[in-house]
């Protein structure tokens, strides 16, 4: 006889664990609301379960929040798309591209981050469940194209600086009467002036 469906699961065709359940649960209420206000009953009502059983699945809140926050980052940026490959197109235009999924990533990601800020047992336990970043893709993209002699010069500090332009754009942002994050003229401004310091000479 096959195990009895827990009573939350019981409307749903996907195969999800509860445990899972819980996680896709929880990611879905900081891509609605964030992280700052999120509590464990808000989790369990949500879930459709009592409290006490995200403690059956989970050691702790914190668990629960960092698997959700590592949830939520693989479902916006699934949503992205595909990054440029190494070789392909123009550096300038890959540039281009590489700078606009990184400002919509993180324009998704980092309201939920700055919510945790007072919590850095869950941004530690995020920071072992996360991965490959898209910092350690763009990194190696342009280390690639310096492999296949489109690119030259320091292209670690051409990672901090885009990287950087995307962490400075969405946190202003999120101050208030902050500008809207877009791909402007200034975005366009950055990639030419990392690429002239990246640029074969």
């Amino acid at each position: 006889m096959a195990p009895r469906k827990a009573a939350a699961l019981r409307d749903t065709e996907d195969g999800r664990s509860l445990r899972e359940h819980l996680i896709g649960t929880a990611a879905d209420l900081i891509s609605a609301n964030g992280t700052a206000e999120l509590t464990v009953r808000a989790i369990a009502r949500a879930a459709g379960v009592a409290d006490g059983v995200l403690y059956n699945h989970f050691t702790d809140k914190e668990e629960l929040l960092a698997d959700a926050l590592a949830e939520h980052v693989r479902r916006v940026e699934a949503g992205l798309g595909e990054l440029p490959v190494p070789g392909s197109a123009t550096v300038e235009s890959n540039l281009r591209a590489q700078l606009a999924y990184g400002l919509a990533l993180h324009k998704e990601i980092l309201p939920a981050f700055a919510g945790l800020l007072a919590r850095p047992a869950v941004l530690a336990r995020f920071g072992e469940l996360a991965g490959e970043t898209w910092r350690d893709r763009l990194a190696g993209y342009l280390r690639a194209e310096k492999e296949l002699g489109r690119l030259g010069g320091d292209v670690d500090a051409a990672t901090a600086m885009l990287v950087g332009v995307c962490h400075e754009s969405v946190l202003t942002a999120l101050l208030p009467h902050g500008p809207e994050v877009t791909t402007s003229p200034a975005t366009e401004a950055v990639v030419k002036t990392v690429l002239e310091g990246i640029a074969v000479r």
